[in-house]
């Protein structure tokens, strides 16, 4: 009853012009405080408000997305469209939302495929972080990565190792650690590096929640940073704020990536613009205090 009356609402907004679209998120660790489904919230948010279109939020499993089939919710008759915040690398399921003809638009991926799709260059991010701590001297420079099973984290890590191999830097494997964009793994992944007999003068934790951990990490041990240790982080979290050291990072256009998708998504269906939407959104190197210049 209560998804009838749901539907004849939707059929009865339509007739005015108005719109309802589905925003897919992922279930994050400790989600209401995830800085990067607060950006693209945010970037929806207020661009939905703006179009005067609705927003139905479903938070689904982080890899388990039969639900992206079989929820009542991601149904036409509801919804006009879907926004994916994510698809943890799963093209096969997002391939048979795309076969019921629904349109859609993808966030945080790009795609060789024709598939809809708003991303940042993750891997140019991260080949630009390394490259600067290679011109600021060091030699010995750690990753601790993201999530594997997501394309930001698997991008990051191939930047990582390009920049490297572009200045003939041999790649340790000891220097690279996993910490899956969480903290518990990222500290764990800091002390096995900072453990080793030669230790590296620089890490790139590929996100600023897995920066600060490095950097308490390293005050627990006594080692200075940036003097010993240099740091850098990714997102320009406001989290950073609450560092004693200011974070180098890698500011992300998260909402204007919210935004975007949305605009595109409701221009799809208007039939305004051709398909596939794929867009590549820039990213900036914030040079701050962690890191410094060595011999």
């Amino acid at each position: 009853m209560f998804l009838r009356k749901i539907a004849k609402f939707r059929h009865s907004r339509a007739r005015q012009g108005a719109r309802t679209f589905a925003l897919i998120m992922p279930r994050f660790e400790d989600l209401d405080h995830s800085f990067y489904a607060e950006e693209i919230l945010k970037g929806v948010g207020l661009t939905a408000s703006r179009l005067r279109v609705d927003i139905l939020l479903h938070v689904t499993e982080r890899y388990d997305h039969q639900d992206w089939l079989h929820s009542k919710l991601i149904n036409p008759d509801i919804v006009d469209g879907i926004i994916f915040a994510d698809i943890d690398n799963d093209v096969e399921t997002l391939q048979k939302v795309i076969a019921t003809g629904i349109p859609y638009i993808v966030l945080n991926n790009m795609f060789k495929e024709p598939i809809n799709s708003i991303a940042v260059d993750n891997f140019k991010a991260a080949f630009d972080v390394v490259d600067h701590l290679i011109k600021s001297g060091h030699q010995r420079i750690a990753i601790i990565a993201g999530d594997q099973r997501t394309q930001a984290g698997r991008l990051r890590l191939e930047g990582y190792q390009e920049a490297l191999l572009a200045h003939d830097i041999a790649i340790n494997k000891d220097y690279i650690k996993y910490g899956d964009f969480l903290r518990t793994p990222s500290r764990k992944a800091t002390q096995e590096l900072l453990a080793l007999t030669e230790r590296p003068t620089a890490i790139f934790a590929c996100s600023d929640v897995m920066a600060l951990e490095v950097m308490a990490e390293a005050k627990a041990r006594s080692i200075a940073v940036p003097a010993d240790l240099s740091i850098v982080g990714f997102d320009d979290n406001p989290i950073n704020i609450h560092s004693a050291i200011k974070l180098a990072t890698v500011a992300q256009p998260l909402k204007e990536m919210g935004r975007l998708g949305l605009e595109k998504l409701n221009m799809i269906c208007d039939g305004k613009i051709d398909v596939p939407v794929q867009a590549m959104l820039t990213t900036k190197l914030i040079e701050r205090e962690s890191v410094a210049k060595i011999a």
